[in-house]
C-alpha cells in the first residue's frame, strides 16, 4: 500500500466489514447468481460457491485489516482457479466472477469508510490503486491455476488414453479392461470404420504430424495415440460415410517424415494386426523423406509382411540378374514384365501401355528370360515373376536390400 496511505483507517474499515462478513457473502454469492448465467447451471454447486467465497473474502479482508500486513496470500485464489478447471468452468466467466466480487467489496469499504467518517473515506480513495492491484494479483494467481490444472488434466487424459490405445495394441491383461470397455472409455464404437497410423519421431518435442489432430475433428474423425521413443501410433475413428481417402489427404497435407497407414478394418481387436501393415507400410518407404503409404489387405501383402527377408530371398532368386543390371535397364526390363503380364502375354498390349512397338516389348521379354530360371511358357515361370512383381511394386525397398544368402 502506497506510503502516504493511512493504513490504520483502511484497517478499521476492513475490520467493520469483517464484522458483518457472513451476510455479505451471502448477498455476493446472489450477486454472482443474479449475473453470470454459467452459475446459475449448478455445476458449481451453492455450498462450493459459499465456500469459495468465504476463503478468498476472509484473505482479502484480512490481509486489509492487517496494519503491518505485507504479504499477500493467494491461497483463496489458487485454490479456486485448480477446483473450476476441474469442473470445466469457463476461464472468461470465473475471471468475471472474481472482478464483481472485488467491485462489490470495494462499495461495501467505501460504505464502512463513510460510517466511519473523518479521514477514513480519504484514505480508502488513496487505497483504491493499491486494492484494485491486489484484484489484479488474485485474477493472475487465479488464472495460473487454472491453466496449469488444464494442462495437467490434457496431460493425464493422454496418458490414460495413451495407456488404452496400448492395451488395444497389445491385447488386455488378465486383469486389464476389455476390448469393448476400452472402445467405451475412447468414445469409439467397436464394430466401425478404423486404421491405424504410425510414424517416425522427430526431434524431441516436435509433433510429428503437426494440426492433424484439428484436421481430424473437422472430419469427425476420433483419435487415440500412443508416443513412444522414435515412433506414434494412432487409432482413428473414422464416420461410417466418410471417405478414407479424405483421411489419407488429411495426413498427407501434415505429415513431416515416414508414415504408414494400416487398412481399413472394422472391428477394435483387429488393432494390433492392423499395426503391423501400418509398420510395414513405413518401412517399405525410401528414409529421408515425408511420405505416406497405405498397405492393402491383400494375400500376397499378409504373406510378405509376415517375412520380408524370407520375401527379399524368394524375389532375389526369381528374378536374379536382373536386379543387378543399371538402374535405367532393371527399371525399363521390370515395367515391360509388368505390363506384359497385366496385358495377358500379349505384346501388341503391352507395346501400347508402354508406348513403345510391339518387337520392342518382345525384344525386351526374351533378355528377360535369359535371367529367369526357366522358359517365359512355363507357368510355374510365369507365376514366381508375378509373385516378384507384385512383392516389388508393394515393397520397393526390396530392390535396395542386399540379397541374403541361403544360409541366412
Amino acid at each position: 500500500m502506497p506510503r502516504t496511505t493511512p493504513r490504520p483507517l483502511v484497517a478499521d474499515v476492513a475490520k467493520m466489514l469483517i464484522g458483518r462478513r457472513d451476510p455479505l457473502i451471502t448477498a455476493m454469492c446472489q450477486n454472482l447468481y443474479d449475473s453470470i448465467e454459467f452459475y446459475r447451471m449448478t455445476v458449481v454447486q451453492p455450498q462450493d460457491m459459499h465456500a469459495s467465497m468465504c476463503q478468498n473474502v476472509d484473505y482479502i479482508l484480512d490481509h486489509l485489516a492487517d496494519p503491518c500486513g505485507v504479504t499477500i496470500d493467494l491461497t483463496g485464489p489458487t485454490t479456486t482457479g485448480r477446483r473450476r478447471a476441474q469442473q470445466d468452468a469457463p476461464l472468461p466467466e470465473v475471471l468475471r466472477a472474481y472482478r464483481l466480487c472485488f467491485q462489490y467489496i470495494w462499495d461495501e469499504l467505501l460504505v464502512e469508510a463513510r460510517k466511519l467518517a473523518g479521514d477514513a473515506p480519504d484514505a480508502m480513495l488513496e487505497a483504491a490503486t493499491y486494492i484494485w492491484g491486489l484484484a489484479d494479483q488474485y485474477s493472475s494467481a487465479l488464472t495460473d491455476a487454472y491453466r496449469e490444472t488444464c494442462a495437467e488434466r490434457m496431460v493425464e487424459a493422454d496418458r490414460r488414453r495413451s495407456a488404452l490405445v496400448a492395451q488395444l495394441i497389445d491385447g488386455p491383461s488378465a486383469d486389464s479392461a476389455t476390448v469393448w470397455e476400452v472402445a467405451r472409455m475412447l468414445d469409439f464404437p467397436f464394430l466401425g470404420t478404423f486404421l491405424v497410423v504410425t510414424t517416425e519421431g522427430l526431434a524431441a518435442g516436435d509433433p510429428p504430424l503437426p494440426g492433424l489432430d484439428g484436421r481430424l475433428r473437422a472430419l469427425d474423425v476420433g483419435s487415440a495415440w500412443r508416443a513412444q521413443p522414435g515412433s506414434d501410433t494412432g487409432v482413428l475413428s473414422c464416420p461410417r460415410r466418410l471417405p478414407v481417402a479424405r483421411v489419407m489427404d488429411a495426413v498427407r497435407d501434415v505429415a513431416t517424415n515416414r508414415v504408414g497407414v494400416s487398412p481399413v478394418f472394422n472391428r477394435l481387436d483387429q488393432t494390433g494386426r492392423a499395426l503391423r501393415y501400418a509398420q510395414v507400410a513405413l518401412e517399405s518407404l525410401p528414409s529421408g523423406g515425408a511420405a505416406v503409404r497405405q498397405l492393402d489387405d491383400t494375400p500376397l501383402t499378409e504373406l510378405v509382411m509376415n517375412n520380408l527377408e524370407t520375401t527379399q530371398r524368394a524375389v532375389h532368386r526369381i528374378l536374379g540378374g536382373v536386379l543387378s543390371l543399371p538402374d535405367e535397364d532393371r527399371t525399363t526390363l521390370l515395367a515391360t514384365a509388368r505390363a506384359w503380364l497385366d496385358a495377358h502375354g500379349s505384346a501388341v498390349e503391352a507395346g501400347r501401355t508402354l508406348y513403345c512397338h510391339q518387337n520392342t516389348v518382345r525384344y525386351r521379354m526374351h533378355r528377360l528370360e535369359e535371367f529367369l530360371r526357366g522358359p517365359l511358357d512355363d507357368p510355374k515361370i510365369i507365376a514366381e515373376l508375378s509373385m516378384a512383381l507384385d512383392a516389388v511394386s508393394t515393397f520397393p525397398t526390396l530392390l535396395e536390400r542386399r540379397p541374403i544368402p541361403h544360409s541366412a
